[in-house]
């Protein structure tokens, strides 16, 4: 039987923010922009916000600049979002160009940082976006296919991906496999005929069809498509930003989960496993 008095108690439930912008070249400018937002999350309440990937470091076209711009883990970048989350009392989790062993190429991470500003998961990008006439593979490494990294914001787990990973669904099926109830889909989704359309399309089905929640930030237009949001298990569209650079926050909460796999066991029933290729 669900107990809708706890679904719907806003003292169970925790505010999840997406913040867009439009990364550029200039990083300061970059922090700035990141520092302002999560500001704007925090006092609207959120205990988590998601940035979206690039948010380090963005130019239009992949090149010898992203290799340039790219930093270790404990660089200037994670260093100031641990300083703003420590500040706004907040979870921070954005996408950044770090440093590899090869001279020529850069991983495409996501980090996770928690309010006492410690690094507590990262994520890099495992599939690349080498489709609709790009080859980021020409430029970033790959990630290794490892267990899941999640971490704990109140009472849900929550899990990470990056943009073209969406359009894989055993991605986000091994993070609810290793507990996620909220995955997060920092990303920099391409405009172009149709995109917008796979973009809500495939963000809802991933909350669907995995009954977890989905918190998705893009690039503000020209380059990506915006529409930034947070889907609910049962595919509800929460919030969305439109083309602007904003914030939303949505309140989410795990009595939600499990009243909708109540009604929707599909996990329960599946016949399949995800393994790795």
């Amino acid at each position: 039987m669900i107990d809708y008095a706890a679904v719907d108690d806003p003292a169970a439930a925790i505010g999840v923010a997406v913040a867009q912008f439009r990364p550029g070249a200039d990083q300061a400018g970059n922090i700035a922009a990141i520092r302002a937002l999560a500001g704007a999350a925090a006092a609207r309440g959120a205990r988590l916000v998601v940035f979206p990937e690039y948010s380090s470091f963005f130019e239009p076209v992949l090149g010898r600049s992203f290799v340039a711009a790219a930093e270790p883990l404990d660089g200037a970048f994670l260093t100031a979002l641990a300083a703003l989350a420590g500040e706004f009392g907040l979870h921070v989790v954005a996408g950044m160009l770090e440093v590899t062993a090869d001279p020529d190429r850069f991983s495409n991470t996501l980090v996770a940082v928690d309010p006492s500003g410690k690094l507590v998961a990262t994520y890099r990008k495992l599939h690349l976006y080498d489709a609709f006439g790009d080859r980021e593979s020409d430029w970033v490494l790959p990630g290794a296919v490892q267990a899941p990294e999640t971490f704990r914001v109140g009472g849900l787990t929550v899990g990470m991906q990056t943009c073209y990973d969406i359009r894989f669904p055993e991605v986000t099926r091994r993070l609810v496999d290793a507990g996620a109830d909220l995955v997060l889909v920092p990303s920099e989704w391409v405009r172009g005929p149709l995109k917008e359309q796979h973009w809500r399309t495939l963000v809802t089905a991933r909350a669907l069809e995995n009954t977890v929640y989905v918190a998705a930030a893009d690039h503000a237009p020209p380059v990506g498509v915006g529409n930034s949001m947070v889907v609910d298990p049962m595919g509800v569209e929460l919030v969305t930003i439109g083309e602007t650079s904003d914030v939303a926050v949505a309140w989410v909460s795990r009595a939600r989960v499990e009243s909708v796999r109540a009604v929707n066991p599909a996990l329960a029933l599946r016949r399949f496993t995800v393994l790795p290729r």
